[in-house]
């Protein structure tokens, strides 16, 4: 994979337990596009815990709820690591750019819809899903117009995905008030529109790239 040139900024990248797990997956058989296959494996996992989530009660729905949390950031540690092992290990490939970006694409949709279908409103969960998807599209085609990678928000994908986590976590209280589903339907509005409005704020900032006035 070749990442240098499409990199989002992250400040985990520089932690030492980034890079000491990094070094060690460099050191096996693991390849970046493996890895990026496996944000995909999690992401999906994670969309079927949240639908199930919905269609369960007690225990079993907190339960589905903690692992649909903790595979949303499996999905974000494998995005960490597939980059990282590519670019400072230096295991890039020539179909990197491939595997850099779509199953980002696919992890987007799954998670999102999942959580959709899980809280009775699948049209707001393919919404959301669609606008993240658009906000990509918007930074590519930016990419692809000479300008430079725009990762801006307020809503881009490390904060999407904090914003699911929360919300899972937060439903486990639900129980609490007699709840159920309005944490998770929040956070997809939220989701949905801050999307929206992110794709929104990087087709003007790239149409001023263009015109010279950025």
């Amino acid at each position: 994979m070749n990442k240098t040139e499409n990199r989002r900024p992250l400040a985990s990248r520089d932690t030492g337990w980034a890079k000491a797990v990094a070094r060690r997956l460099s050191h096996t058989s693991v390849t970046p596009n493996q890895i990026s296959v496996a944000s995909m494996v999690f992401a999906a996992l994670a969309g079927l815990a949240f639908w199930q989530a919905g269609e369960m009660d007690g225990p079993t729905r907190l339960l589905l709820l903690v692992l649909s949390g903790l595979l949303v950031q499996c999905r974000l540690l494998c995005n960490l690591f597939d980059g990282m092992v590519a670019v400072e290990a230096g295991k890039g490939s020539p179909d990197g750019a491939f595997w850099n970006e779509f199953p980002d694409r696919v992890a987007d949709i799954a998670i999102l819809v999942g959580v959709g279908y899980g809280i009775g409103l699948p049209a707001l969960g393919w919404a959301a899903g669609g606008f993240s998807v658009l906000t990509a599209y918007v930074r590519e085609l930016g990419r692809a117009c000479g300008q430079k990678a725009d990762f801006s928000g307020p809503m881009a994908k490390p904060h999407r995905m904090a914003a699911i986590t929360l919300a899972a976590a937060l439903s486990l209280f639900e129980p609490l008030w007699n709840g159920r589903g309005e944490v998770l339907t929040v956070a997809l509005w939220i989701v949905a529109i801050g999307a929206a409005l992110t794709a929104l704020r990087r087709s003007v900032r790239l149409v001023k790239g263009l015109r010279g006035q950025a």
